[in-house]
């Protein structure tokens, strides 16, 4: 007789347990509720009360908008989806500090004919009757042509993401990324890096804001801070930009941690700005201060629009 087939080994019946990646980690509502606005903007599971939060962030813009992100990543899916929208809102409308650069390599401009580019018939024809009626052939200075601009600046945003990113570092990178999109709307990227780089948009990427809003509000902290590959890494995203000035723009305590100096790749920068934690900031001030850099330290998220403004226009 044969023998039974054998069982199933213990635990066999059941699929396996899958592994959690860093960004699949979510807040349970449980600790949400320890920030004291929390029951206020969501009363209970799946709600978010868009007027309870401009109320929380008119009293105090860094709570909220550090709220803002960790819901954003809440474990109550209604609720997450709830955050991620009004987070594209909020934080464009946040970022807009000084006015916008130009609008990339898209842009037509007038130039005289000698300066090559296409001839704008319309805007030569007084020249041309002006020319003929001195019985003369106009002259190229005199014609005007439409010729593609360069664009005037472009920008590389690196996102410290090694660590712990708790809500006030995922809003302040949020409202970085969107400050650096409202400064330089044709030429801009931004990359997170922990132990590698990743990159969440290029230069020359179609991808819009809210969409690089929400894939920086996913980041989770994670291991070995590799500054030195960062700062390459944004210099070559940098040499693609055909832009007359390429700023690397570095959120970060500029505390490497991989015994990787990172002061050979920041000097090959064109030119490098630091925002750094208020609290955190000698090593942001010293390599600043060893490269060349422009740096300022951050209070709080809501300080970064303006931090970063001021940093490119001095």
């Amino acid at each position: 007789m044969s023998p039974p087939p054998a069982g199933p080994a213990p635990g066999a019946d059941r699929p396996a347990r899958p592994r959690s990646r860093p960004g699949d980690r979510t807040t349970p509502r449980s600790e949400l509720a320890r920030r004291s606005s929390f029951a206020e903007i969501s009363p209970e599971v799946g709600v978010l009360d868009a007027d309870a939060f401009d109320d929380a962030l008119a009293a105090d813009p860094d709570d909220a908008l550090a709220l803002l992100a960790e819901m954003a990543g809440a474990t109550d899916e209604s609720l997450r989806a709830a955050a991620r929208r009004l987070a594209g809102r909020i934080v464009l409308d946040r970022a807009r500090q000084g006015p916008p650069r130009d609008r990339g390599i898209g842009r037509l401009r007038p130039v005289p004919a000698d300066r090559g580019g296409d001839l704008d018939l319309d805007a030569s024809m007084p020249a041309i009757a002006d020319a003929r009626a001195l019985g003369r052939a106009p002259a190229l200075d005199e014609l005007t042509a439409r010729a593609w601009a360069r664009p005037e600046l472009a920008v590389c945003l690196l996102v410290d993401a090694s660590g712990s990113m708790g809500g006030a570092r995922l809003a302040a990178a949020a409202l970085t990324a969107a400050a650096c999109a409202w400064r330089a709307p044709g030429d801009w990227a931004v990359l997170s890096f922990a132990r590698g780089v990743t990159e969440l948009r290029t230069i020359g990427s179609a991808s819009p804001p809210t969409d690089v809003v929400d894939r920086v509000l996913r980041l989770r902290g994670d291991g070995v801070t590799a500054l030195s590959a960062a700062l390459s890494a944004a210099g070559e995203q940098l040499g693609r930009s055909r832009a007359a000035r390429r700023v690397t723009v570095l959120l970060s305590d500029c505390r490497a941690s991989d015994d990787v100096d990172p002061v050979p790749a920041a000097a090959r920068l064109d030119e490098l700005v630091v925002l750094a934690p208020a609290d955190d900031c000698d090593q942001a001030a010293e390599l600043a201060a060893r490269v060349g850099a422009r740096w300022a330290p951050m209070q709080g998220p809501a300080d970064a629009p303006a931090a970063l403004s001021e940093l490119l226009t001095r």
